[in-house]
């Protein structure tokens, strides 16, 4: 496999993660039109955002960072800025992959096992603090292989739930919710951890990262795009939270495995490399004790969820606009800052109207959040 080949698995592996399984009870709560019209603004917005941070990264020196590059342009006020944003996402993509982790054990093991969802969380929680305790890294190696899993799942599903599908579950629109979708997608399109690691995976081959980028979050939007056809036109008003559970309803007990199979690797693999970058951030960058980093990185998620907080397509919107929407407002000024002192160039006006589609969005998520939901 050629270098460009594997960066663009590696890239699609992170940005897919435990936001598709949100993605078509949004758009049955929004309406299908009306996610499609957000994919189409935010899938650009991602392109953008991605290709600017990586301008950034190809044109400075040295390895680093997001903080990294923070610090380098922008101060170290600004460093502890996004290592608070970066924890606090983290954080809530840890909690998410945890409700959703646990749902798909009930979901299978419950009809011969019984119990309720807090013990399938413990179960997936267990496992998975183990395995962050012990520093597995090996998970990054296969993602190529995983990533080719779940698209062979994806074409199963699509040959499963054609028949099934009906285009009237995909023509309401619902106003009420029309902010809903902003924050989840937005979670889900994100990618920015891993563009430095493109570059150094590519050599620093400007066009090569660029293509990654460019071909790794359109690819992304596709696979969301179908899912959510398939999900929400099969299930339509039997579209669950979670996405699988309607989705299994309607079509039949012969899709079980393989949603099974689909929603642990995806939630697992990325609970453990999420998990293992948490650790590694506490523990390196604000300088916490090895052990004491591995005991909040996994004991925190599990302290919010079991003080209630367990509607993970909420969190992932909540992180998704708000965590998400901060690191993109640094980006640009931190764009500014590459392009004045690398450059001796000013950044186009216009760029400045991308910080307050930012606040925006931050604004509608928190009205959303504490208002409508």
């Amino acid at each position: 496999m050629t270098d460009f080949l594997k960066a663009l698995s590696v890239f699609i592996g992170t940005v897919i993660g435990v936001g598709i399984f949100g993605l078509p009870f949004v758009a049955y709560q929004a309406g299908f039109l009306v996610v499609l019209l957000y994919f189409l603004l935010l899938t650009g917005v991602a392109v953008l955002i991605h290709l600017l941070f990586g301008k950034i990264c190809l044109g400075t020196e040295g390895r680093h960072r997001l903080p990294g590059y923070v610090e380098m342009y922008l101060g170290p006020i600004w460093k502890k800025v996004v290592l608070v944003t970066g924890v606090v996402g983290i954080f809530g993509a840890l909690l998410a992959y945890l409700i959703v982790g646990g749902e798909f054990l009930k979901l299978f093991f419950a009809p011969w096992l019984g119990g309720d969802l807090l013990l399938y969380v413990l179960v997936f929680f267990a496992l998975g603090a183990y395995l962050i305790f012990k520093g597995i890294k090996s998970i990054s190696q296969i993602e190529v292989a995983l990533l080719f899993v779940l698209f062979a799942i994806l074409g199963l599903f699509f040959f499963r739930a054609v028949p099934f599908i009906d285009f009237d579950n995909f023509r309401e629109v619902n106003l009420q919710f029309i902010t809903f979708p902003y924050g989840v997608i937005l979670f889900s399109l994100g990618g920015l951890s891993i563009v430095p690691e493109i570059k150094e995976m590519l050599n620093g081959d400007k066009e090569k990262t660029k293509k990654v980028i460019i071909w790794g979050i359109l690819i992304s939007a596709i696979v969301y795009l179908i899912f959510i056809f398939l999900v929400l036109g099969a299930s339509g008003p039997n579209t669950s939270k979670t996405g699988m559970a309607g989705f299994i309803e309607t079509v039949g007990d012969g899709i079980l495995l393989l949603s099974f199979l689909f929603g642990v690797i995806t939630c697992f693999t990325s609970f453990l490399s999420v998990g293992l970058t948490l650790k590694k951030i506490l523990w390196l960058d604000f300088g916490v004790s090895k052990n004491l980093s591995w005991f909040i990185t996994c004991f925190f998620p599990l302290a919010f969820f079991l003080l209630g907080f367990k509607e993970f397509i909420d969190i992932i919107g909540f992180t998704g606009a708000i965590t998400i929407g901060i690191e993109g407002i640094i980006i640009i000024f931190l764009y500014r800052e590459f392009l004045e002192r690398k450059l001796s160039q000013r950044m186009n006006p216009w760029m400045y109207l991308l910080t307050l589609f930012f606040i925006l969005g931050i604004g509608f998520e928190i009205f959303y959040f504490f208002f409508v939901r």
